[in-house]
């Protein structure tokens, strides 16, 4: 297996969200924030969704609509970001519209902590995602994705696991090791 090293991974990450953000912006700009109103566990149920799809893609090789399996996994990575950016303002979906440049400083400040902990996890897990398949990478976000239904069916609270949110940071890394290994 080729080495690869972490300045390497941290330029492919930054590829790869940034093409994520371009599609977040245009839709903002599109659609406003209309993503506030969903509830957790809507965000939860939109990722599954794509998870699902990029799954019976890959099981039964047949797909009747154009959208690929890379623009679901950008999907996923940028329902993770809303997921994450829902759980920090904390409003209920108070404020539906935000401004644009809110916005994107909500999701920049989202991908940094997510960047983060990709860093700190290949440290010590030495890049064993680079090992991976694709179809691990979504059996791993449908199961992360039972684990936040699981949660907010037990209101939110957790006896030893992590919260709702490291469940969305790994979904959205996840997301982004599925579009490096494609390109």
């Amino acid at each position: 297996m080729m080495q690869v090293n972490q300045v390497d991974t941290d330029q492919q990450y930054d590829n790869v969200v940034e093409k994520c953000r371009g599609i977040f912006l245009k839709k903002t700009k599109d659609y406003g924030t209309s993503w506030r109103v969903y509830r957790t566990i809507s965000i939860a149920d939109q990722i599954y969704i794509k998870a699902r799809r990029i799954r019976n893609i890959q099981e039964n090789g047949v797909q009747r609509i154009d959208d690929d399996i890379s623009g679901e996994f950008k999907g996923i990575l940028n329902y993770a970001v809303i997921g994450l950016i829902q759980l920090k303002l904390n409003d209920g979906g108070e404020r539906e519209e935000l401004p644009v440049d809110e916005t994107l400083n909500l999701y920049d400040d989202q991908i940094e902590k997510a960047k983060k902990l990709m860093t700190d996890k290949n440290h010590d897990y030495g890049e064993a995602w680079r090992e991976m398949s694709q179809e691990s990478f979504v059996d791993l976000i449908l199961a992360k994705i039972l684990r936040i239904k699981q949660i907010v069916q037990n209101e939110g609270k957790t006896i030893a696991s992590e919260g709702i949110d490291a469940n969305f940071y790994d979904i959205l890394n996840y997301a982004v090791f599925a579009l490096i290994m494609a390109e």
